[in-house]
């Protein structure tokens, strides 16, 4: 097992009606931004039920953050929380705006250009506070420092992390997921069950706990993702979702272990280029990228059709394809398709990706590093 340290300061309020919990955890003279989406929570009920509880508190409301938040929106959050002088962020709903509010809240107190937190990793101090109300379970990011931001002027998509944006707390109930589309729910499963590969799917480093950590989620993903689709009111399916796309990447699993990250850099660009959903371009790299890295891979790969997908074939090439099938099967299952055909992208698309990450210097990707440009053509052509 690596080095690690490990804190999660994010307190979580899951279950029924814990939105009445949250404004005893606002700083005094609390002066909320509440930050959300296209505005689904005004029709489901999660707004009123915010604003009910934050009744006698000083609240600034900025809507229209996308599913794959925009610099040039949130930039506009930033001037409007400057304009009101705000103490606190509230960002409701799903990772997209709760990576939003971490942008912004970075971004408040940063003398220089904040596109440059996300591309140069510039240092910034004193950002605001954040609490986050899930409505959507794929990311973690409600109890992670992580943040993705697309800028739509130069089509990059582009990452930060830092602790000090983790939100403080976390409000998940599961009843606020009923309400979503079909597929924003399959989105979620696979955007979770992904992340844990990433940090699952690597070599061997005598870390059998979080081997089992991660084996167990995946299980989880794979038994109660389906159900979420068919029994979109079963509260207790939608509790185990929940559940498992937090502890999916709140750090935990991660420590301690290789990452590998490639499947995401990779997406990240097929995002960037062509607004496919987050979930979608994981769904068409993992399977290919399996493939071409099954080698290096090939303990894990194997270790995760025996303990996850219950296989056993004592050929050891037999026991790697038919565990990559397996983990396309799923995705195919959660009705997110996997190949970039299915997307109407073609060749073309190959070559635009590889030269976005050319642009952003990500030329070694993966656990080892060696994923290169002529790796991802091959990871890419196998995904056509």
């Amino acid at each position: 097992m690596l080095n690690f340290i490990y804190k999660n300061q994010t307190e979580i309020l899951f279950g029924k009606g814990q939105m009445s919990e949250i404004t005893s955890r606002l700083p005094e003279n609390a002066k909320v931004l509440l930050l959300f989406g296209g505005g689904s929570i005004k029709k489901n009920g999660v707004y009123d039920q915010a604003m009910s509880a934050l009744a006698d508190v000083d609240v600034i409301e900025f809507g229209g953050v996308e599913p794959n938040p925009t610099y040039e929106t949130l930039m506009q959050a930033v001037a409007t929380a400057k304009e009101h002088n705000v103490n606190f962020i509230l960002a409701v709903g799903g990772g997209s705006v709760i990576d939003g509010a971490k942008f912004v809240a970075a971004a408040y107190n940063f003398a220089g250009e904040p596109w440059d937190i996300l591309v140069k990793g510039a240092e910034f101090s004193n950002p605001l506070p954040i609490g986050a109300v899930l409505t959507l379970p794929a990311t973690g990011s409600e109890s992670n420092g992580n943040s993705v931001v697309t800028k739509k002027e130069t089509s990059q998509k582009r990452a930060f992390s830092s602790p000090s944006v983790q939100p403080v707390f976390a409000v998940l109930d599961p009843e606020y997921t009923f309400s979503l589309p079909e597929r924003q729910v399959s989105n979620g499963v696979v955007d979770a069950f992904v992340h844990v590969i990433e940090q699952y799917l690597t070599y061997p480093v005598n870390a059998p706990l979080q081997d089992r950590f991660a084996e167990g989620i995946l299980q989880t993903l794979i038994s109660e993702g389906p159900k979420a689709l068919s029994e979109p009111q079963n509260y207790d399916v939608r509790a185990n979702v929940m559940w498992s796309a937090t502890m999916a990447l709140n750090g935990l699993i991660g420590q301690g272990v290789p990452q590998d990250w490639s499947t995401h850099m990779i997406g990240h660009e097929l995002t960037a280029l062509y607004n496919l959903d987050h979930a979608q371009t994981l769904a068409i790299v993992l399977p290919a990228l399996m493939h071409v890295q099954k080698e290096q891979k090939s303990i894990k790969i194997q270790q995760l059709g025996e303990r996850v997908f219950g296989f056993n074939y004592s050929d050891e090439a037999e026991q790697i394809d038919k565990t990559i099938k397996a983990v396309q099967d799923f995705f195919e299952a959660m009705a997110v398709k996997t190949r970039l055909a299915d997307y109407d992208l073609d060749e073309q698309a190959i070559d635009a990706v590889v030269n976005n990450l050319e642009k952003n210097e990500l030329t070694t990707l993966g656990e080892h590093g060696d994923i290169d440009l002529a790796k991802v053509k091959q990871i890419l052509a196998l995904a056509l």
